[in-house]
């Protein structure tokens, strides 16, 4: 059989608009190592938690863990606020090692947030976050 030099690889199912969960559902049956190099464009998805796609992807994201922190790192970093607040909400949220691993970007969100930070509530988050961490940590 001659090569092409071409990937059998099919590209990966991501959604085509924010109602596209069909392939929403299709990317979170797929393999951590299918889809970290993607991660960046699936991350984009929950940039609305009023978007279809977001209910699917959250939960799972929120699942993978510590692996994200990267990716959630770049988010976090940037100036979109609002999709700080729905990153912090509806992931990290929800994976005490993310929270723990991430613990220096809630500590200056809590206590040393930007204007934007205080107005999207990433602020208020993070300090929910924060304790919920020492809560989890003393009822061990």
């Amino acid at each position: 059989m001659k090569r092409t030099g071409k990937t059998s690889r099919t590209p990966l199912p991501l959604p085509r608009d924010k109602h596209d969960t069909r392939n929403a559902q299709a990317l979170i049956a797929l393999s951590w190592e299918e889809l970290r190099p993607a991660m960046p464009q699936i991350l984009e998805w929950v940039q609305d938690v009023n978007w279809p796609v977001a209910g699917v992807l959250l939960p799972y994201l929120a699942g993978i863990g510590v692996r994200l922190a990267p990716y959630i790192r770049t988010v976090l970093a940037g100036n979109d606020e609002q999709w700080k607040y729905y990153v912090l909400q509806g992931i990290v949220r929800h994976s005490r090692e993310l929270a723990f691993e991430l613990d220096g970007e809630l500590q200056r969100f809590a206590h040393a947030p930007t204007m934007g930070e205080l107005e999207e509530g990433v602020a208020e988050v993070a300090r929910e976050i924060l304790q919920w961490q020492i809560i989890t940590v003393v009822g061990q």
